[in-house]
């Protein structure tokens, strides 16, 4: 008959420690071991960033047909069938409706942030709400880190339009933070050197910075190190070969038109980034209100508000039709984000508040298995009636399409900080 093993004070101090530690690690500790990772195969993301908050009621969630004038509840504009059955979106989109077998409204995309721009802003580009004790980084700094630049001729992430701390790196540091443009006609402001410098000038300089760096000890400090890192990517990028980007004119006229305005020459830019290597790209729309209000129709904005919808439904089409016949598409997950969405009511001016009770966010390409819809919401779209996704559970499914584990975390200095705060990817997109 065998003996029970009889443990000593130090094993016994030992197991016990090890005990409480397995019952009080965190779910998502666990969840990271316990189900298989799902990963796609796309190398890159064009993320369209709608500013002001787009109404989904009036986009790609349309209800039935309200009227502010009787403060009746509803859709402002007609509904149009797509190219999946079943799936309708606003009439102002019949570019985009005829191409909704590449792409998924996710309807059912919610916060708890409504009046607040700004914190709703960082929420979306970051994943989780503020913070008093860490700087979170973006979605697109978070990629940069995971998989750099496809090229080294490239950065790994661009952002055009103005910056904000929204958009940057966080924790993570400078080396992971972006390259941002205002204007697709040039690239960015700095990197190209003065006329009165030669490439052989600028040789000998980079030789006698060299010898100086060789001279001193290594540092351990951040700023220098991050200080270094940018001056060494402004120099690799001020090259030819990267500032071609930008030559727009070499595109057909016929394309740059199909593209339309500046809204979409930005996402004609963000397709010829794609094809120099830069891994994440931000494209900001509507720098020039063509409503007077941007997406952010309260009162009378609402009244432009289409031209808006027209803008983005030439612009993403182009986009996407132009990157499938690039033979980038399934390589290239485009999305479209926003801060809130909008309530069926009106307000007193026949515009519309602030909604993220639920709200629409699209993906398209990226070789997703694509719905045309996902997500279910109630008769005016003001509540979730099927398949909740939570802004870390968005998030995920985009690391998830680029092969990027999201279930692990990063660390803000030994301070681990889960990659989506615990998000789980649509798993229905995938396979």
């Amino acid at each position: 008959m065998n003996r029970p093993t009889s443990l000593n004070r130090r094993q016994f101090l030992g197991t016990s420690a090890a005990a409480g530690i397995a019952a009080t690690s965190p779910a998502w500790g666990a969840t990271s071991t316990s189900a298989p990772l799902i990963q796609g195969q796309a190398e890159h993301v064009i993320s369209i960033w709608l500013g002001g908050g787009m109404g989904q009621i009036d986009t790609f969630d349309p209800k039935r047909k309200g009227d502010p004038s009787k403060k009746q509840a509803g859709s402002y504009y007609d509904a149009i069938p797509t190219a999946v059955e079943g799936v309708e979106v606003c009439e102002h989109l019949p570019k985009i409706a005829g191409i909704m077998d590449r792409m998924t409204a996710v309807r059912t995309v919610n916060h708890s942030v409504i009046n607040e721009h700004a914190a709703a802003t960082n929420w979306m580009h970051v994943g989780r709400p503020v913070s008093g004790t860490v700087v979170y980084p973006s979605l697109g700094s978070i990629v940069a880190h995971e998989r750099g630049a496809v090229s080294d001729a490239a950065p790994p992430y661009v952002l055009i339009g103005y910056p904000n701390s929204s958009r940057g790196p966080g924790f993570l540091g400078a080396k992971d933070s972006y390259l941002y443009l205002t204007e697709t006609g040039r690239g960015p402001a700095g990197l190209a050197r003065p006329d009165v410098i030669s490439p052989e000038r600028q040789s000998r300089r980079n030789q006698s910075l060299s010898r100086l760096r060789g001279m001193q000890p290594e540092t351990n400090d951040k700023r220098l190190r991050d200080y270094d890192e940018a001056a060494k990517l402004s120099m690799k990028l001020s090259g030819p070969e990267f500032m071609r980007s930008f030559d727009l004119d070499n595109e057909s006229a016929d394309l740059r038109n199909s593209y339309g305005g500046e809204f979409g020459q930005r996402c004609l830019l963000s397709r010829r980034l794609v094809e120099r290597g830069v891994r994440f790209i931000e494209v900001s729309h509507n720098l020039n209100f063509l409503n007077g209000a941007g997406w952010d129709v309260h009162n009378r904005g609402i009244l432009d508000q289409h031209k808006l919808i027209r803008e983005m439904d030439n612009a993403v089409s182009a986009l996407i039709l132009d990157l499938e016949a690039h033979r980038l598409l399934d390589k290239t997950l485009v999305v479209i984000t926003t801060e809130f969405g909008r309530p069926p009511q009106f307000d007193g001016g026949g515009g519309r508040g602030h909604q993220s009770s639920t709200f629409s966010c699209v993906l398209a390409g990226g070789g997703l298995r694509h719905l045309g819809a996902y997500g279910e919401t109630d008769e005016l779209s003001q509540k979730i009636v099927a398949n909740p996704v939570s802004v870390p559970d968005f998030f995920a499914t985009i690391h998830a399409s680029l092969g990027i584990d999201y279930t692990k975390s990063l660390y803000d200095i030994d301070r681990p900080v889960p990659i989506t705060d615990r998000g789980q990817p649509i798993a229905e997109l995938f396979g």
